[in-house]
């Protein structure tokens, strides 16, 4: 699987327009607010001109462009706005209040560097607290010889102040939980579309896994079925041409091996081509698939066809698979077909069926030609693949006296209540 991608938080286009509008809609906004605000004196005699508020409407919306490019910057230049316009009386507060709360959640929400993004709210929180204690100290100073500041704890002044600082608490509070929430949402949805990459990844490398596993049984299947019979044929009408004007009935018995072996052959297609159309319900078991018990009957073929082919089966029969029958049936094909085609004249070939109590061996011996160098190709691959599939494991030399051994043996299926194991998949086969 590959390795995830650390989040990052980017800017789009998309965002960098959403920002300007924002600006200049806060810029709109805290005009509105600056004149309203001058015009209603809120700050009394110690109100500053309007001139100031604009600046400071223009103070606050400007950052406001680049508010996800630099946060950090534009957070702090905010603050020092407030504070500044704060201080001076300045007739304008609620667009500032309004811009402070959006850069402080920018900073969570857009900062990478979650370390600094902590830092740069804690400061500007911080300061934000201290100043206001300082504000508000001073006012208490301010108003202390005024008889409703003496009269108790929860008097109009006191209560005035308490709200005042739990409307700041909440404030200043929601900024860094929505910025904080905002990033972490953000990172869930890139660590699900990460993972659905992946998946998707993950998926059509399966399917292509799958379309090769189809193609080399799908090849498989036609090497067998095609070097068995075309070989069958070939080795028989060449033997009738030889002897037909000597032996005229030999060789129609040999043109009729010819024409059943054409026949196998079509039906052989036929059931591959029909198992193609429906590869999701392939039925191996159906009468017309061929099994460990037809293996008796190809080596009377091979010995029509011009191979001497023994046959012996030795210990009890046990129920087996059907797919395990198939593979062993067409190891056993291709080693005869093999034999016909590369022992030479006066070759034999032996087969032997040995039931042992775990295991069931199939064993093809021909003699004929010394081989010196094992040549693997194509059929070799499908009789490990075949061997492989089955769970078992096979064996493929020359005789030293000439000839050659296929041993294949799979284990027999567990007592009934005993675990069984998996055969391995084929894809490992396939990769040998």
């Amino acid at each position: 699987m590959p390795e995830s991608a650390v989040f990052t938080r980017t800017l789009t286009d998309r965002d960098r327009r959403q920002d300007l509008l924002l600006a200049v809609v806060m810029l709109v906004g805290a005009v509105i607010s600056a004149a309203l605000s001058s015009i209603s004196g809120l700050y009394h005699d110690e109100q500053a001109p309007l001139s100031w508020a604009l600046l400071v409407a223009v103070g606050v919306s400007a950052p406001l462009i680049v508010r996800r490019r630099y946060p950090a910057l534009v957070a702090v230049v905010i603050a020092l706005v407030m504070f500044t316009s704060v201080t001076l009386r300045v007739p304008e507060v609620y667009a500032t209040n309004i811009a402070m709360f959006i850069a402080l959640y920018t900073v969570g929400a857009w900062m990478n560097d979650r370390r600094r993004a902590f830092f740069v709210r804690a400061g500007i929180i911080l300061g934000m607290f201290v100043w206001l204690l300082i504000v508000m100290y001073r006012d208490a100073i301010d108003e202390a010889d005024k008889a409703d500041v003496a009269a108790g704890l929860f008097s109009p002044f006191v209560a005035f102040m308490m709200l005042n600082l739990l409307i700041n608490v909440l404030y200043f509070g929601g900024a860094y939980y929505f910025g904080e929430r905002s990033f972490h949402a953000a990172a869930q949805r890139f660590a699900l579309e990460e993972r659905t990459r992946e998946l998707e990844a993950e998926r059509e490398i399966t399917a292509a896994q799958a379309v090769a596993l189809d193609r080399v049984r799908i090849a498989r299947e036609l090497h067998d079925v095609v070097a068995h019979h075309v070989s069958v044929m070939g080795v028989q009408a060449g033997a009738a041409r030889l002897v037909i004007d000597r032996d005229p009935d030999e060789a129609k018995r040999m043109l009729s091996g010819v024409e059943d072996a054409s026949r196998e052959a079509i039906g052989d297609f036929r059931q591959l081509l029909e198992t193609l159309r429906d590869p999701g319900d392939g039925r191996p078991d159906e009468p017309s698939a061929v099994g460990i018990a037809d293996i008796e009957r190809l080596t009377q073929a091979s010995t029509d066809a011009g191979l001497p082919t023994a046959y012996a089966e030795i210990g009890d029969p046990v129920p087996m698979p059907s797919t395990v029958g198939v593979n062993l049936y067409r190891i056993a094909q291709e080693a005869l077909t093999n034999a016909r085609r590369h022992a030479g004249a006066g070759a034999t070939a032996d087969v032997r069926l040995r039931w042992n109590a775990d295991a069931l061996e199939l064993e093809i011996v021909n003699t004929g030609r010394t081989v010196g160098v094992l040549r693997p190709g194509l059929g070799q691959l499908g009789m490990r693949e075949r061997a492989l599939a089955s769970g078992g494991e096979i064996e493929l030399q020359p005789r030293p006296q000439g000839g050659f051994r296929v041993r294949v043996t799979v284990p027999t299926p567990a007592p009934t209540g005993a675990p069984i194991q998996a055969a391995p998949a084929i894809a490992e086969a396939a990769t040998r």
